[in-house]
């Protein structure tokens, strides 16, 4: 266990020392979050509600769902893992006095909380000073929204883990990691809130489900009340997923020379 938190400290120094690239990621962020921001009041026109979410809601909900991208790695899947297995670098990984998949974990997390410590609280903060925004109603609300946060980077990772290990299996396995992130966009809910349509999947507690705990909204797709407190589960069931896929793959491993 020490081990892990060490990895994890290590990865957040690295993402600290990367100054340049936190601002550039940042101020882009930012761009697009208040773009998004205007297309959605304009899609309100003169209308207050819409779906249950007021102007202020939709406006917070884009702030949200910026500040997350980040902290998520909603834009892509980090190929660390895939490249190691096509040079054959996982052989020698095996060697390590540690289990891959805790050491992926150690390695994005530590990444992933300088992520939401800079740029998604600057930029909800950003949002504060440009739009009037919602903000939890009582602590008890934000304590179930940072709750939600984790678990929904902890669905995150082990879908993105997941995606990884397609390379054990195709010649290229970026395409199936870009085709798998594009859908997402739309099924988590960041493109537009899903209460502005009809389905529902799991990917909801990337985004969807921690916004909502943020805004204080009950859900609107007629599920039951205990919906939203699956994600443990949900987590847990694609962590279990990608822990089996990935000794599946290492047993028909072949590298050079193995």
């Amino acid at each position: 266990m020490r081990l892990f938190w060490e990895l994890c400290k290590i990865s957040f120094q690295r993402q600290l020392a990367y100054r340049a690239s936190n601002l550039a990621g940042l101020v882009t962020n930012l761009f697009f979050g208040v773009l998004r921001a205007a297309i959605l009041l304009a899609l309100y026109d003169n209308r207050e509600v819409i779906a249950g979410l007021t102007q202020r809601d939709a406006v917070t909900y884009t702030g949200l769902t910026q500040a997350m991208i980040a902290y998520l790695h909603l834009f892509g899947v980090n190929n660390g893992l895939m490249n190691a297995v096509y040079s054959g670098e996982v052989a020698t990984d095996l060697l390590k006095p540690m289990n891959l998949f805790p050491f992926w974990l150690a390695k994005e997390f530590g990444g992933s909380v300088v992520n939401l410590l800079l740029r998604g609280t600057t930029i909800m903060a950003a949002y504060a000073l440009v739009f009037p925004i919602t903000l939890p109603d009582n602590p008890l609300q934000g304590v179930a929204f940072a709750v939600s946060l984790l678990l929904a980077w902890q669905v995150s990772f082990a879908f993105r883990f997941l995606v990884n290990l397609s390379a054990f299996w195709v010649l290229n396995a970026q395409g199936i990691g870009r085709l798998a992130f594009t859908v997402s966009w739309f099924l988590c809910g960041f493109l537009f809130p899903l209460r502005f349509f009809t389905f529902v999947v799991p990917a909801i507690f990337l985004n969807y489900a921690p916004a909502l705990y943020f805004l204080g909204q009950p859900d609107p797709l007629g599920l039951p009340a205990f919906a939203p407190f699956l994600a443990p589960f949900v987590g847990a069931g694609i962590f279990l997923a990608a822990m089996r896929f990935w000794q599946y793959g290492i047993r028909h491993y072949q590298s050079t020379g193995s």
